[in-house]
């Protein structure tokens, strides 16, 4: 647990740093820490998973655990990469904004390697409360001051849901270790009680909000409108994935006995959270909140995983997971550039983009492609994973929604294709940072080559 350790004590040290006014150092100590971090959590992968439980059994950092710890670290260093002069537009204090991402990477950690529900509510709260902070950490702004509000009301009330419901599970199993809340589910597949349930359906309303599934879906478009573009990024990309990694870790270790009990409850959230994802985001005017409702569309995609529980269903959010991250990156990190030259989140920014920066709008396509699904690009090929698992367990109808639903996601992701190349504007010229060039065009790089070769990440897990 390495890895755990390093992010840690980073934090610490960048808030010494900070203290002493070394503030060029901040962005160079993070990277090589995170890199350290990488490197630690890529040598604990092994060919054949032997892991055993660490600290008194309370956590496991077997190789799901390695390669969800992975992709979280990665996503995080391409968004730290385009934070070159964004955190110093906000404030002179720059230290807070570095170390407090990094707690929250160090409370995501624990929960993708959690093996003891103790130890689940602590990474989702380490994580939570450094994005409350986040979220309203422009302190002069008011839509950050109320986006902060928001998420740390209704953050506290579904923390609420899934505390009780770990209660619940406690009382009716009498244990916090999943090993040991399986041996008593698969020893009393008859005998379940109805406390049991009760909290299983309690953890799921609780890992809904954290996830942005409808109907707990409410703070998502308010929190990453409000948030500072960059935290919007990790949000969207870092927290999703870490939280359908611990979804997937509690359900697929405990739960799979008692499927028929809460796939049917799972069902019904994923098909309205594909539905109000896709139809709000067709009346969006704004880029950023449009990215908000697309998000909790692909947390319906991912909950798919989960409803068609199974072997493949590790992958298949790996794929999709890796495949949405990236691309959401591109996005953001372009939305950045757009509104620091243009000062708009609206479409109307992206206007002839195709002229003024040829480079910027080709990414961004690919980008868009590939949170459509179109063929090619790692988004289609995440979906096609996720649609060949529901087909497995005979879920026709919830894919035959699903495929409506992308037809729909196509209008307006290819809304800002569209304005890009095909819209003129009398804008001035934009130009895109080394960073920016460098995590855009490997964002779009990675894209393709997962779509053409999907082998690179699939035989991971």
């Amino acid at each position: 647990m390495s890895t755990l350790i390093i992010l840690s004590v980073l934090p610490l040290l960048l808030l010494y740093l900070g203290l002493y006014k070394v503030q060029k150092a901040l962005l160079p100590v993070t990277l090589i820490g995170l890199l350290a971090a990488l490197g630690t959590t890529i040598a604990s992968y092994t060919s054949q998973d032997l892991a055993t439980p660490v600290y008194t059994g309370m956590m496991l950092f077997n190789n799901y655990s390695v390669v969800f710890s992975a992709i979280t670290i990665i996503s995080t260093i391409l968004i730290l990469l385009l934070s070159k002069g964004y955190f110093e537009r906000i404030s002179s204090h720059i230290a807070e904004y570095y170390a407090i991402i990094l707690f929250a990477l160090a409370g995501i950690i624990v929960m993708v390697s959690f093996y003891n529900l103790v130890m689940l509510f602590i990474g989702i709260e380490i994580m939570s409360v450094s994005l409350y902070i986040l979220a309203g950490i422009k302190k002069t702004d008011f839509a950050s001051n109320e986006a902060a509000l928001k998420y740390f009301l209704m953050g506290a009330f579904s923390t609420g849901f899934l505390l009780f419901g770990i209660t619940l599970i406690y009382g009716s199993t009498g244990s916090f270790n999943l090993e040991a809340i399986r041996n008593w589910v698969v020893s009393n597949p008859h005998n379940v009680d109805t406390m049991f349930y009760a909290g299983v359906l309690l953890i799921i309303v609780g890992l809904c909000f954290k996830v942005g599934a409808a109907p707990f879906h409410f703070w998502t478009p308010d929190v990453y409108e409000g948030s500072p573009t960059l935290i919007t990024a990790f949000m969207s990309t870092v927290v999703k994935t870490a939280g359908f990694a611990a979804f997937l870790r509690l359900f697929s270790a405990c739960f799979a006995p008692v499927s028929d009990f809460w796939v049917p409850v799972l069902l019904v959230i994923t098909i309205i959270t594909l539905f109000i994802g896709n139809i709000t985001a067709l009346y969006q005017q704004n880029f950023k909140r449009m990215m908000a409702y697309s998000s909790i569309s692909h947390a319906g995609y991912l909950l798919f995983a989960i409803v068609a529980l199974g072997a493949g269903s590790a992958s298949s959010v790996v794929i999709y997971a890796t495949a949405y991250s990236i691309a959401s990156i591109i996005a953001f990190g372009a939305l950045i550039l757009v509104r620091q030259q243009y000062g708009s989140d609206s479409f109307e920014s992206f206007d002839g983009l195709a002229k003024k920066n040829p480079f910027l709008a080709l990414t961004l396509s690919i980008a868009m492609l590939s949170l459509a699904g179109i063929p090619l690009t790692a988004g289609f090929i995440g979906k096609f994973f996720m649609f060949s698992g529901a087909l497995l367990h005979f879920k026709y109808v919830m894919v035959l929604l699903a495929v409506v639903n992308a037809i729909i996601a196509i209008f307006y992701y290819f809304r800002v294709i569209v304005a890009m190349y095909f819209r003129d504007t009398e804008r001035g010229e934009l130009t895109v940072p080394v960073f920016y060039k460098l995590v855009l065009g490997l964002g779009a790089l990675a894209t393709i080559l997962i779509g053409i070769f999907p082998s690179i990440i699939s035989g991971l897990l």
